[in-house]
């Protein structure tokens, strides 16, 4: 495990790229438009960061966002939760601006023991846990590692479950990725983040293009759970998937879901790619079908 004086990495290419990521934080956490906290919380990994809002009295939903995002975005995302729960949006290692800046092993089971010592540090027994993509990777880890702890678990187009065409993911993510690496334009923008978002926002396509400018890139991939990780998860869980998802195939995603998880409800979002619509009608569809899910379990 790692020590705190250890943590001396930056995820970042340079100090300059840092402070833009940062600014990108800030400007996602004015889109989500409700009241936050931030707190710094100490674990044997480093000092994390928190993002917290809603009503403290409220169910706590723990919140997981993807890769090179962070707390800011993903609460900006889930903000009509705010009324319903208590958001808890800890930023993920090696992923986020705001988190400790140093990727952790997939394998290890670290991401997991990591959430654990947020939570502890919380007082927090049992949790809803909501996580996509990355996010959705260390959610399951978690889940599959304390399924006592976990009242119920959402996973929107999660990591390691399926994977998808490593060719196609080439084709279609890598080479214009290292195209708009080399010749950074709003062309090569637009043909990167194409085959990533459902729907065009200014804010989310030039974030991402600035994000796969500025971070290290970590190509690792999250290993696929195995059938017993899977079939561990005896909780209520909810796991939607995207039908054009190049990394994680929806159709695919949820017939090995329904096939290993035993008290499962699935969605499929038609006509959508990895990043779901980032507009009202989806978040708002979003935050209706998880609340019931919820609390009907």
């Amino acid at each position: 495990m790692l020590e705190k004086e250890a943590v001396k990495e930056t995820v970042f290419k340079d100090e300059p790229a840092r402070i833009r990521m940062e600014n990108w934080y800030n400007r996602f956490l004015q889109r989500a438009g409700i009241k936050t906290q931030s707190e710094m919380i100490s674990t044997s990994f480093g000092d994390s960061h928190v993002l917290l809002a809603g009503n403290a009295s409220a169910p706590p939903l723990v919140c997981l966002h993807a890769m090179m995002t962070g707390s800011a975005h993903i609460v900006s995302e889930l903000s009509y939760l705010a009324d319903r729960f208590y958001l808890i949006a800890p930023d993920l290692p090696g992923q986020s601006v705001k988190g400790i800046p140093v990727n952790l092993p997939y394998s290890d089971g670290s991401h997991a023991r990591w959430l654990q010592e947020i939570l502890d540090r919380f007082g927090i027994k049992q949790i809803h846990l909501f996580g996509i993509s990355i996010g959705g990777f260390v959610a399951r880890q978690y889940a599959s590692a304390n399924p006592d702890k976990v009242t119920s678990l959402i996973l929107l187009v999660p990591a390691g479950i399926v994977q998808g065409s490593l060719l196609i993911g080439f084709s279609k993510m890598i080479l214009p990725m290292i195209l708009y690496r080399s010749h950074p334009n709003e062309k090569h923008l637009k043909k990167l983040v194409s085959n990533l978002i459902t729907t065009w926002d200014d804010d989310w396509a030039h974030y991402l293009g600035d994000s796969f400018m500025d971070f290290k890139i970590n190509l690792k991939i999250p290993p696929v759970a195995t059938d017993q990780e899977l079939n561990s998860l005896t909780m209520p869980c909810l796991v939607i998937g995207a039908e054009d998802d190049i990394s994680f195939p929806g159709r695919e995603l949820i017939r090995r879901a329904k096939s290993m998880i035993p008290n499962l409800e699935t969605e499929l979002l038609e006509n959508s790619k990895h990043s779901p619509p980032t507009t009202d009608e989806f978040r708002k569809w979003l935050s209706e079908r998880v609340t019931q899910f919820i609390f009907q379990n």
